[in-house]
């Protein structure tokens, strides 16, 4: 099929292309997809360049709301291809509405996420990126670079699916409490020592607070300022799962007070107009993206948790496949975003 790949980064281009090439060379030329590269977010005013093309190949931030959906279907365009697990970015009743078909890659690599999510803690508690500025500057101070152990502490964990139940098992393997909170339990972190109790517990007891929750309209803001109220002074919140999670203006107002005592972050709130681009030479005009960089206790990184070799390989021979099985006619199972599923 042809597929055109919107919010290309050069690295999309490498491991698209290498498992098309693998397709290629299994099967023959019929085997692979023809692949057009754009650089551009799909939007209403990108859509265009899909006129005509059966398959649409998507990111996070991509934006499939009903008017864009409606202009894919009037282009021909038949199977919308995400290259994430999530979906909160597509309006997934009007495409069944419209007939359009949407697949994702339900797992990539969990434990590139949840490394991510340990990585952030360190480094915001050892105070990793301060320490690294001054050894560069000839500054072997150590005031200000105190940290704790993690070791004997109480982490809740909110969101127990494939990523929070390994981000559990190493929080566990560093001799933290683990608090655990979700819809559905997992009875095998239960058994290891974790305990499920209810958010106001978890966010009174917390020294570190992480998320790995889907974004729903009950899980939006989740952390509110009613939320961090309830929680320690001086807690950790690290979120390496969606942006809108978390009330950012909440955040910032609780970090200027100290009840908030460290942040990390992998997503945002409003990261769809300046995460995967570079802006070096251009004014940022969110305002709260900037205040939060003002914080030496908040740590960004942009949307880089999945960026391993084995998550991209992952979700480009994932993505492949589900293009090759639905042009076949093939079920997709539980790779294929249904209404149900947000129900």
């Amino acid at each position: 099929m042809r597929v055109a790949v919107f919010s290309t980064q050069p690295y999309d281009r490498k491991f698209l292309g290498e498992a098309n090439q693998r397709l290629i060379n299994a099967g023959g030329p019929r085997a692979g997809h023809e692949l057009g590269f754009y650089e551009s977010r799909l939007t209403a005013e990108s859509v265009a360049l899909a006129f005509g093309i059966p398959a649409v190949c998507v990111f996070v931030n991509d934006e499939l709301d009903p008017l864009v959906l409606s202009m894919l279907s009037g282009g021909e365009t038949k199977v919308v291809a995400l290259r994430c697990a999530g979906f909160s970015n597509a309006n997934v009743a009007e495409a069944e509405r419209l007939g359009i078909t949407i697949a994702r890659v339900p797992a990539y690599s969990p434990h590139a996420v949840a490394e991510h999510t340990i990585g952030l803690m360190l480094a915001l508690n050892r105070k990793l990126l301060n320490a690294h500025a001054r050894i560069r500057e000839g500054n072997s101070d150590l005031d200000g670079l105190l940290g704790f152990d993690l070791y004997g502490k109480t982490v809740g964990v909110i969101g127990t699916g494939r990523i929070g139940t390994i981000v559990t098992q190493i929080l566990t393997g560093f001799g933290c409490q683990v608090l655990l909170n979700d819809v559905q339990r997992n009875p095998a972190l239960a058994n290891a020592g974790a305990k499920y109790v209810e958010l106001g517990t978890l966010f009174a007891e917390s020294d570190v607070i992480t998320l790995h929750c889907p974004l729903t309209p009950e899980t939006h803001h989740l952390i509110n300022r009613e939320s961090l109220a309830k929680a320690k002074p001086g807690v950790m919140l690290i979120n390496t799962s969606r942006g809108g999670l978390i009330n950012t203006a909440a955040a910032v107002e609780f970090l200027k007070t100290g009840q908030l005592g460290f942040l990390g972050l992998d997503v945002y709130e409003e990261e769809s107009d300046i995460f995967f681009r570079g802006l070096s030479d251009y004014v940022i005009q969110d305002d709260t993206s900037l205040r939060l960089l003002t914080f030496p206790n908040v740590l960004v990184t942009r949307h880089q948790a999945f960026f391993t070799i084995e998550s991209m390989r992952t979700i480009a021979e994932t993505t492949l496949a589900n293009l090759t099985a639905f042009e076949r006619g093939e079920p997709l199972g539980a790779n294929q975003v249904s209404v149900d599923m947000i129900r």
